[in-house]
């Protein structure tokens, strides 16, 4: 008959007396440190009575002074408590489980090491094995910073999507997608749409040929089959189905995702003399009637222009008493607001859902959104503002609830609506949490690393551990 199963689930030596024969303590000792990274021999109180080393990379780093010192005085201060549960779990008939215990080294750092006890005899000595994780723990350090440069590259892509989301849906050209293969639109921009007459759902997937007349459409597949052969092709008097208005296209072929597309823009026919300047005065006019104030600066930040909602909202009569006045009079908390807004627009070129405030000629206050955008080849260059009365909707500073921003995102939409001295003291505590979290979470719970990564001492790591109610450190298992 086989022996049941020990208690940690291995399966030992059937008759280790007669496979193993008469095995002396030389050979014994022999065996296990050949066996491990490092070896140590403790009485029942965990001094260490010997030490060995499976080979240079633990010897060279200063241990085999161990000999005679207590084993809970060689590691760092969070690996006690683990050194005295391996102590404690030493018995004759099975291994402990694994345990990480960190030294500390005067040459590298902490030594990350996993070791397992078993005692020899009722009576007798306890053994500790132990195995070098410094390899692993360099493979977690690449793992994590390969994760790190996935993510930048991943923002990198997705800010180039979104400025070429931005340039296709202000273009003032119709211009479209086409799938090669079925010459279907995938995709087009709101300049499209308005020309064909058409709503996006009810232009994704419409044959390119539906949108001119027979004659053109045949014309439009020649046009295709030249872009696919040369990469790009261009025709002029093409005709729009329904309103018969003359087009010239040009077309250029790229590929995606194994698959070729063309990228179609139509020439519109340049527009009569009389025809800007009356879609010039129905935009202004347009713009003095908004119900949302509108205002544009140059870059001094000096009033040019204003609507009448915006006169409203500074609670000033009329334009004159705007016109070359300071923005900052009116806009924003003080003038670091305007610095912000301003900065931003010099660098991304629009900015949208700025909350900021607006002051009254006459001691109003009116929580506001601001969207604005910076034309630098203007005459003059110039800032345009769309500003949106919002205190009715805006929620209090910190929730009705009163409880603090949960993630970075919600902290970031208070900027301007709350000062930085109140952000900083309410949300101090919350963004260390996070940090840690984080650390903890990049490093896979391995909180000697979360702390060097995060700059601090063992010490104040896990201080601020105990304070935040992260993780409990008498159960970690390293």
């Amino acid at each position: 008959m086989h022996k049941p199963l020990p208690r940690d689930g291995l399966s030992h030596f059937h008759d280790p007396r007669a496979s193993l024969g008469t095995v002396d303590a030389e050979a014994a000792a022999r065996l296990i440190a050949g066996a491990s990274d490092v070896a140590l021999v403790l009485d029942r109180n965990g001094m260490i009575r010997d030490v060995a080393f499976g080979g240079e990379a633990m010897s060279g780093e200063g241990f085999s002074g161990w000999r005679g010192q207590d084993w809970r005085d060689t590691v760092t201060v969070e690996s006690r408590e683990k050194v005295e549960r391996l102590i404690a779990e030493a018995t004759t008939d099975a291994a402990s489980p694994w345990r990480q215990v960190n030294h500390p080294s005067q040459r590298s750092g902490d030594v990350p090491v996993l070791y397992a006890t078993m005692r020899v005899g009722d009576h007798g000595p306890i053994i500790a094995v132990g195995r070098d994780l410094r390899a692993v723990a360099d493979l977690q350090k690449k793992l994590v910073d390969a994760q790190a440069a996935m993510e930048r590259d991943y923002g990198r892509l997705r800010q180039t999507e979104m400025r070429y989301r931005l340039l296709f849906q202000l273009a003032a050209e119709p211009v479209f997608i086409v799938d090669a293969a079925t010459r279907r639109i995938t995709e087009a921009n709101p300049a499209t749409l308005d020309l064909v007459g058409a709503s996006p759902a009810d232009a994704a997937g419409l044959a390119i040929g539906h949108i001119f007349e027979p004659a053109s459409a045949a014309r439009v597949g020649e046009i295709m089959a030249a872009a696919r052969a040369s990469g790009r092709a261009e025709e002029s008097g093409l005709r729009l189905a329904g309103s018969g208005r003359e087009v010239g296209l040009s077309v250029s072929l790229f590929r995606q995702e194994r698959a070729a597309h063309f990228l179609v823009r139509i020439v519109l026919p340049a527009a009569p003399a009389s025809a800007p300047v009356r879609s010039k005065a129905q935009l202004l006019g347009m713009v003095e009637n908004l119900p949302d104030a509108m205002v544009v600066c140059d870059l001094d930040r000096r009033v040019l222009t204003a609507n009448g909602a915006f006169l409203d909202l500074v609670q000033v009569p009329t334009l004159e008493q705007v016109r070359g006045e300071a923005l900052e009079d009116w806009l924003g908390r003080s003038a670091v607001d305007l610095n912000v807004l301003v900065a931003s627009l010099r660098e991304h070129g629009s900015v949208r859902h700025f909350g900021t405030v607006v002051r009254g000629a006459l001691g109003g206050l009116e929580e506001v959104e601001v969207a604005a955008v910076s034309v630098p080849d203007g005459d003059p260059p110039c800032f345009g503002f769309s500003i949106r009365a919002v205190g009715r909707r805006l929620p209090t500073a910190f929730g009705e609830s009163g409880r603090l921003p949960e993630s970075v995102a919600q902290l970031t939409e208070l900027v301007g609506r709350v000062s930085m001295k109140e952000l900083v003291r309410e949300t101090t505590d919350l963004i260390e949490r996070m940090c840690i979290e984080a650390a903890l979470e990049l490093t896979n719970d391995n909180r000697a690393s979360a702390a060097e990564m995060l700059g601090l001492s063992r010490q104040s790591f896990y201080a601020k551990l105990h304070r935040f109610g992260l993780g409990d450190l008498g159960s970690d298992e390293g």
